[in-house]
């Protein structure tokens, strides 16, 4: 999903748009992880970046979405840029410790 949502419009409180506009990343997020897993790999993570703009979008991690959105709303922004890609991926094995040394 690479996508500009507008904060902004003539009869929908900018606060209700906010929430549909979370909505529909949740409802993202959940289709593209019911999709049928690659043999390699053990989960779906995404790759998200946001910003007021395309070009000034940061990398951001899936869990702070909303508080980007909201912080977004508080300054009154007119509209802003999200990009979630999802990618396959396998869970690495934990390290083996030694447990004479946790003693």
């Amino acid at each position: 999903m690479k996508k500009t949502f507008a904060l902004t419009h003539p009869k929908i409180n900018p606060a209700r748009l906010a929430d549909a506009i979370k909505h529909e990343i949740k409802k993202y997020l959940n289709r593209e992880r019911r999709k049928t897993l690659p043999q390699h790999a053990d989960y779906w993570t995404f790759d998200c970046r946001f910003g007021a703009t395309e070009a000034s979008a940061a990398k951001i991690f899936t869990s702070e979405i909303n508080k980007h959105i909201d912080a977004a709303l508080a300054q009154d922004l007119p509209e802003f840029y999200i990009e979630i890609l999802a990618r396959a991926a396998q869970h690495q094995p934990r390290a083996a410790f030694d447990h004479g040394d946790a003693e």
